[in-house]
């Protein structure tokens, strides 16, 4: 076989095809043999294919049916053989074969050279030449007619075909029709659609056809990605290698609208959705109309007993239950050898808990591709047109590559002058459309009331956080946020960034969210959670709240002045979650709702909280860059209260009695420069894991002695007034990083072997330190030793002079040491030290050794 490519390509169709295949043929060549052998492939493999088997009376005109046919064809077969030329009605048809080629989109030619070359053909030499030499004469009254015939066999000649030999036509079905079957599913993919092909061809390649075994695949996103779309074609395109098929549309919508209903998690209805759903997949599968199934139990029994050994193909479209999995698929042995099911659904979890074989989630679609199809939409081409492109690429950046939003916004705006676009461009900036919205419900709906109110704070506050910051905050709120984000992620409600360490929420769905939000009041202060500057503005301005709010977030750009009512809090006892920034008080508060869980108020400008302010809800207090001075006098019951921050808070004097915080975890007052004192009660924290007092610079007094047994990083670097470190219990084993680099000290309390898990010591530039206990050479876990920059560290009567052990280290064994940092090398021999087995760091510089 001779295959001749010109590199022709096909182009999209323009009008209706009624059939795929029309048959040029000269009947007395091929009729007998390998016509058949063609058209019976062809309709094997459910291509429809138009074959005219009249044998029409020489001198009568082509029959009008036969010109419309092959209009009606997306492609043409051409077959030359020997006497194909010395029809007249074969060349009318050819010609007009070809002037469908040349005035209509998408109508193909394959040729076949049946014992012919196409030199024969194209330059109508042999039994052409001879044909043709009869035509002059026959028709030498009309030779611009024999000229098309010539230009249309010229034409054709040229365009990729087959040659093949007689006597060997039974080799060359199987490549013909596959080609044509191939390139018949390549156009149908395209057909009105856009980026379709090579999202199908994902999901062809893991269903692995050509294989026996029985697979099951899962499609799944959110609404409107185009998982409809995918199965539908991949449906159509591949159903004909199947010996039956059924498509499921909407699986969740029929079950609703049939009337099911779910008491005790059980199916009660008589003639509910699953048994018609069920009823149609055996019709379909089966081709038999009158299958009737007594209940659910009946149809999945008859389901495995009738398909355990046909080669089937299922498509199971918007699953919403693993109980409508378990009645329509139930297990791979219910089907038989080399059979496919496919399901789409918005929630990963479902096919994850089934165990599908493979699954697939479709991408949004790329700006080109988004932008090509709003152009198809609404302009009936790919290509936009001048003065449309800016308008164009606004509309579409609102749709963020979602098919179905691309093409509603691209019908919303058909007929309409540009003008109203951009009027209709303006209200997309503050609303989207509800039928839009709309499309998301579906997901919401389907959610347990834990997992909706975690959906409505993503929806709401964070969208585009990192993942575990937020997980952190709502945890405190007392939502299982780790189980249930996961939960939003799998019913596609919520994506993961790439590296896995931001959450993202498509903006549709963030709107739908939001607008469930709206919907609880016409007046701000009666909805659950505010976000808007004239909303929060308003309510607390007015002291209008209510019970009703139980979360506000305020996180301005700019600073901004507000003049809220002193008792503004006082009306919104529910309140739980509060964070602020860039907000400046222009009045003193006078209440904090006492049920407060988290609150973030970075700038805060007040010197203090409120004095009745008795939050044992609380779980986090983090201001910023406050004003405060004093957070509060005496002592107040926190026992929920786990992290404290107030770093670079510059008026904070002293830190509060924390002795009935017994939860507290991380205290952070770094750059709090104006602290002097740090109150003993912080100095018995056992729960406490992170005292972060860098650069307090004002420090003085700190706990005479330190037991926090749970203790694990201590930050005093920069505290320049600190001159003496409390001592360590002996329970303090856990502590791995204690960083007094720019302190005051002179020397290091002996205690400090108890530090047993100690992997990081930093005495850096501690200018004072005049030496180190002997404890310091015996810990062995310490990694990393930071000394440089203490000018005062020699020799003494107590301790063991730094330049001794470093000579010591010089004479060891230390596999692990990765750096050696230090100014005069040793000129001394010691016996080895051999505690310090695994430092890795050693940085000496400018001490005087």
């Amino acid at each position: 076989m001779a295959l001749i490519n010109d590199g022709s390509t096909f182009s999209l169709r323009t009008g209706k095809w009624n059939f795929d295949v029309f048959l040029n043929f000269r009947g007395e060549d091929t009729r007998h043999r390998f016509l058949r052998l063609l058209y019976d492939a062809l309709v094997e493999k459910k291509i429809s294919t138009f074959k005219d088997d009249k044998v029409l009376e020489r001198g009568k005109p082509i029959p009008s049916e036969l010109l419309k046919a092959i209009e009606e064809s997306r492609f043409s077969v051409v077959i030359f053989s020997k006497n194909y030329a010395t029809s007249s009605w074969c060349l009318d048809e050819l010609t007009k074969i070809v002037e469908c080629r040349q005035k209509m989109k998408g109508h193909a030619i394959f040729p076949v050279f049946f014992d012919v070359e196409p030199t024969e053909v194209r330059k109508q030499e042999g039994s052409f030449g001879e044909a043709f030499a009869k035509h002059e004469e026959a028709f030498k009254e009309n030779l611009e007619k024999v000229e098309k015939w010539r230009d249309a066999l010229k034409e054709v000649a040229n365009i990729s075909g087959w040659v093949i030999p007689k006597g060997q036509e039974s080799e060359y079905i199987e490549p013909i029709v596959e080609k044509i079957f191939k390139t018949l599913s390549s156009i149908k993919l395209n057909e009105g659609l856009v980026g379709i092909e090579s999202r199908v061809w994902k999901v062809y390649s893991e269903l692995k056809i050509g294989s026996t075994d029985v697979r099951m695949f899962g499609i799944y996103g959110t609404g409107g990605i185009g998982k409809t779309t995918i199965a539908r074609v991949v449906y159509d395109s591949f159903s004909n290698q199947f010996e039956a098929s059924s498509f499921l549309p909407d699986v969740r919508e029929t079950c609703e609208r049939r009337g099911s209903v779910f008491l005790q998690e059980r199916l009660l209805c008589k003639r509910q959705g699953l048994v018609y759903l069920q009823e149609k997949l055996l019709s379909d599968t089966l081709m038999e109309t009158n299958i009737k199934v007594l209940d659910v139990d009946d149809g999945c029994f008859i389901i495995k007993n009738r398909l355990r050994n046909k080669k089937v193909l299922l498509v199971l479209d918007d699953v919403v239950r693993l109980k409508q999995l378990d009645s329509l698929v139930g297990e791979h042995s219910w089907y038989g050898p080399g059979s496919r099911i496919i399901i789409t659904t918005r929630n990963k979890n479902i096919l994850v808990s089934r165990g599908v074989d493979a699954l697939y989630s479709p991408e949004e679609m790329s700006k080109d591709e988004a932008l090509r199809l709003f152009s198809l939409t609404y302009f009936g081409s790919e290509h936009t047109p001048e003065g449309y492109k800016e308008m164009s690429n606004d509309v579409v950046s609102y749709a963020h590559g979602l098919p179905f939003a691309i093409k509603f916004l691209g019908s919303h705006l058909v007929g309409r002058s540009i003008p109203e676009w951009k009027s209709c461009l303006v209200g997309l900036e503050n609303k989207f459309p509800k039928e839009l919205i709309r499309l998301f419900q579906i997901s919401f709906d389907g959610l347990d009331n834990h997992d909706k109110i975690l959906f409505l704070y993503m929806a709401c506050f964070f969208n585009g956080k990192d993942r575990d910051r937020t997980v952190h905050i709502l945890e405190s709120l007392g939502l299982h946020a780790n189980f249930g984000l996961s939960v939003l992620v799998d019913r596609s409600l919520l994506n993961l960034s790439l590296d896995k360490k931001g959450l993202w929420m498509h903006p549709l769905v963030q709107e739908m969210g939001r607008d469930i939000v709206y919907a609880e009041s016409v007046s701000p202060s009666r909805r659950s959670r505010l976000w808007l500057l004239s909303d929060i503005d308003a309510v607390l301005t007015t002291n209008t709240g209510t019970k009703k709010i139980q979360s506000i977030v305020l996180d301005l750009p700019v600073q901004k002045k507000v003049h809220w009512h002193p008792g503004a809090f006082a009306k919104i006892p529910n309140l739980q979650f509060l964070k602020i920034h860039n907000v400046q008080l222009q009045h003193e508060l006078t209440h904090f709702p006492n049920g407060l869980r988290f609150v973030e108020w970075n700038g805060y400008s007040l010197k203090s909280l409120p004095p009745n302010f008795e939050p044992e809800r609380l779980v986090e207090l983090t201001m910023c860059h406050s004003n405060i001075q004093l957070l509060w006098k005496g002592v107040k019951y926190l026992p929920r209260l786990k992290f404290i921050k107030l770093s670079h808070s510059r008026n904070l004097i002293s830190t509060p009695d924390f002795s009935k915080a017994p939860r507290l975890q991380e205290i952070d007052f770094d750059g709090c420069t104006d602290l002097v004192e740090v109150h003993p009660s912080v100095g018995v924290l056992e729960g406490l894991i992170l005292l972060n007092l860098k650069d307090c610079t004002s420090l003085t007094s700190l706990p005479p002695k330190l037991e926090m047994k749970s203790l694990e990083i201590l930050i005093l670097s920069g505290c320049s007034k600190v001159k003496e470190i409390p001592e360590f219990a002996k329970d303090m084993k856990w502590l791995r990083e204690l960083h007094l680099d720019g302190t005051a000290i002179k020397y290091l309390p002996s205690s400090i072997e108890h530090l047993t898990g100690l992997t990081l010591l930093n005495i850096s530039h501690c200018k004072n330190l005049a030496g180190l206990p002997c404890a310091v050479f015996r810990m062995e876990s310490l990694k990393e030793f930071i000394v440089f920059g203490c000018s005062r560290l020699a020799n003494d009567d107590r301790r063991i002079p730094i330049r001794v052990w470093v000579e010591n280290i010089f004479r060891g064994n230390f596999q692990w040491l990765k750096m050696m940092d230090q100014c005069c090398p040793p000129d001394r021999s010691y016996g080895p030290c051999k505690n310090l087995f695994f430092l890795r760091i050693l940085s000496l510089r400018n001490c005087k050794l």
